[in-house]
């Protein structure tokens, strides 16, 4: 680690660095996100680090999901989580899909963009979100945020659930094997770019990506200040020849407001000591700071 590294963790690590032996082992559990996107394989990459660098650590890896882990971090339920800032930023207001404010729930660091994509096959003429109408669509789980944003984009064009032909909430598995067979016709999730799951489709099915235009972001943003205005690059999946507006937000780590100073020091280590090794994993995270980790995304 770098000496500016050092000192941009410095308020974590002050009496750390003095704990030995069994002050300093402890048992903690991580929560991610499902298996197929990326944030199971970063938690397990950060777990293995913590354990190396620090003998007598334990820590457990699980499943979850972007809101559910807002939800885990507030009741306690586990002490660190990877979460979405819009749907961080959602609880801390007590905004939907939350019933009242969160005030337990805190950034430990930003790690790299997320975005919302919205992929369809070529051969459902769908140009717009409108054209979802009267399709099946499949997106993520309850309790992930690419769920929830289905929900919003239909309802910036009038439409609810209840327009599709049907609704799919699913794993990223399983969202492939739907698309590939069409069984849907349209996919909405958050993740890294380019997500593998979406790679996987365009093997078998000739896909597009359809826009979020620059009015709907602008919706987004009055609401929600986490949210981005960006594009999906050309080249970014097969058949993609342009780039194509699109919203995103961050990936962050949160933690309990009174997380110990030991488990945050410990997890902002084993990312910035090992931001290679995680960015072989997520290319998004190529390029990490320190002092990108500590941007202000609204979330304290």
């Amino acid at each position: 680690m770098t000496t500016r590294m050092k000192q941009g963790i410095v308020a974590f690590g002050v009496g750390f660095a003095l704990m030995t032996g069994a002050a300093a082992a402890e048992s903690f559990r991580i929560s991610t996100g499902s298996q197929g996107g990326s944030w199971f394989p970063l938690g397990g990459a950060i777990k293995n680090f913590i354990e190396k660098a620090s003998p007598g650590t334990k820590v457990s890896v699980m499943p979850g999901a972007g809101i559910a882990n807002v939800k885990g971090v507030q009741k306690g339920k586990f002490p660190v989580a990877f979460a979405n800032s819009v749907s961080t930023v959602d609880g801390i207001e007590g905004r939907a899909p939350f019933k009242s404010k969160l005030d337990k729930v805190c950034n430990l660091g930003t790690l790299y963009p997320q975005y919302l994509q919205v992929i369809a096959l070529k051969s459902a003429g769908i140009k717009t979100i409108a054209d979802f109408k009267g399709k099946a669509l499949t997106t993520q789980p309850r309790g992930n945020t690419g769920e929830q944003m289905a929900r919003v984009l239909l309802g910036a064009y009038g439409m609810t659930y209840k327009d599709m032909s049907k609704v799919h909430q699913v794993s990223y598995n399983d969202a492939v094997a739907l698309l590939k067979d069409n069984h849907a016709q349209a996919f909405v999730l958050g993740t890294a770019l380019p997500a593998g799951s979406v790679m996987n489709i365009a093997t078998a099915r000739d896909i597009m990506v359809v826009p979020v235009p620059k009015a709907i972001y602008d919706d987004l943003k009055k609401v929600n200040p986490a949210f981005q205005f960006t594009k999906v690059p050309a080249g970014s999946y097969p058949g993609v020849d342009k780039d194509v507006p699109a919203v995103a937000y961050a990936t962050h780590v949160i933690a309990g407001c009174d997380v110990s100073e030991a488990i945050g020091y410990k997890v902002l280590t084993a990312i910035a000591d090992n931001i290679d090794d995680l960015a072989s994993i997520t290319k998004s995270m190529k390029g990490l700071t320190i002092k990108m980790m500590g941007a202000d995304i609204g979330v304290p």
